[in-house]
């Protein structure tokens, strides 16, 4: 494949995986329909966690468009400076409208690269005086350094009290730039330097900074407590960076992940890794049980993942305009082989391991 296709989303290149309908076919067929490898409803079937349900709602993740500056070879949201997918002011709106009203005390924006979307900054003013306890923009951090019109995105989150948490693959520029591209690193860790100025990251300082590792290849995450140490010891000694928490996060075999592993010849073997690793105890804290993803476009899932294969919510409640707490908290979450990625060792959420 040529280095101009990959810097392409599938979207933009017309790929098949582009088509959630097709990664839903690869994931029920094949070593899953042969009865290979078993079906994610048989395995929590066998332990009574089927059907899957929601806890009290905390977190409500809304997505506000595909859009990017990067173009990642993990990337489950198939992102890209192609998307055009982008979040309305009137879905704003909605979203702010249940913001107000939740029961959640957790708000979590995310993309893409959410700081493109024209109406981000107006969306973060007003969401944040809603009062919710916990704040957090999932940034690339090479997007402050992207364009002059991003470089007081450190001062605008500092102003709003935003929960920065930040993509950085590996403390070294080889592995960081593999995954995200040439340059990626050196921005990242200058975006980071400005963000501990400010006083993100910094022993003892509320301005919340974490990190999110995702492995490179077609392997599970390490430890996330000792991968942790590691990422503090080389960013601090290295280049003067703190930062608070690191999340490891299971790479799902969705989107631009999926490609990559049947490109690779390593879809099967990643599967069995995934189903072997199996942990119970990891699903009682998924994710799912506990968040609402909302998409650009305002439909709601289960989960970010969800979302991304198409597979809206199963409640008569469908829409960010029709919300309804109660009557999304009743339904049964919707499951596929791709929840492996989720139940996998220590588990994996948005906010890293979950057992």
């Amino acid at each position: 494949m040529s280095e101009i296709k990959k810097k392409q989303s599938l979207h933009k290149r017309n790929d098949q995986l582009a088509d959630a309908k097709r990664q839903l076919e690869i994931l029920n067929n094949g070593i899953f329909a042969n009865g290979e490898l078993p079906k994610f409803a048989d395995k929590i079937s066998e332990s009574g966690q089927l059907p899957l349900k929601p806890k009290k709602l905390e977190i409500l993740q809304i997505n506000v468009g595909y859009m990017c500056n990067q173009v990642c070879e993990h990337c489950h949201v198939d992102a890209g400076p192609d998307r055009k997918e982008i979040m309305t002011k009137e879905t704003m709106q909605q979203c702010l409208d249940v913001i107000k009203n939740t029961g959640a005390h957790t708000l979590d924006l995310t993309g893409g690269a959410p700081e493109m979307n024209p109406n981000f900054r107006w969306f973060v003013e007003e969401a944040s005086k809603a009062g919710i306890k916990d704040f957090i923009v999932r940034s690339n951090l090479t997007i402050i350094r992207a364009n002059k019109k991003y470089y007081d995105l450190p001062d605008f989150f500092k102003k709003y009290n935003v929960h920065v948490v930040s993509s950085m693959p590996h403390w070294t520029r080889g592995k960081t730039d593999k995954q995200r591209g040439n340059g990626v690193f050196d921005a990242s860790i200058k975006a980071l330097q400005e963000l501990n100025e400010r006083g993100y990251g910094m022993p003892d300082s509320d301005l919340r900074l974490d990190l999110v590792y995702n492995p490179s290849g077609a392997f599970l995450p390490g430890d996330q407590t000792s991968m942790e140490k590691d990422f503090k010891k080389a960013l601090l000694e290295d280049f003067g960076i703190h930062f608070h928490n690191l999340f490891a996060i299971t790479n799902l075999p969705i989107s631009r992940f999926l490609d990559y592993l049947i490109a690779s010849d390593n879809y099967e073997d990643y599967m069995y890794a995934l189903v072997e690793a199996y942990n119970p105890a990891a699903v009682e804290n998924v994710m799912c049980t506990n968040t609402i993803s909302v998409s650009w476009d305002g439909w709601l899932y289960d989960c970010d993942f969800n979302q991304m294969l198409g597979l809206k919510v199963a409640s008569k409640i469908k829409h960010i305009s029709e919300y309804n707490e109660d009557i999304l908290n009743d339904r049964n979450i919707i499951i596929s082989q791709h929840c492996y990625g989720c139940t996998a060792g220590a588990g994996s959420s948005c906010q890293g391991t979950v057992a």
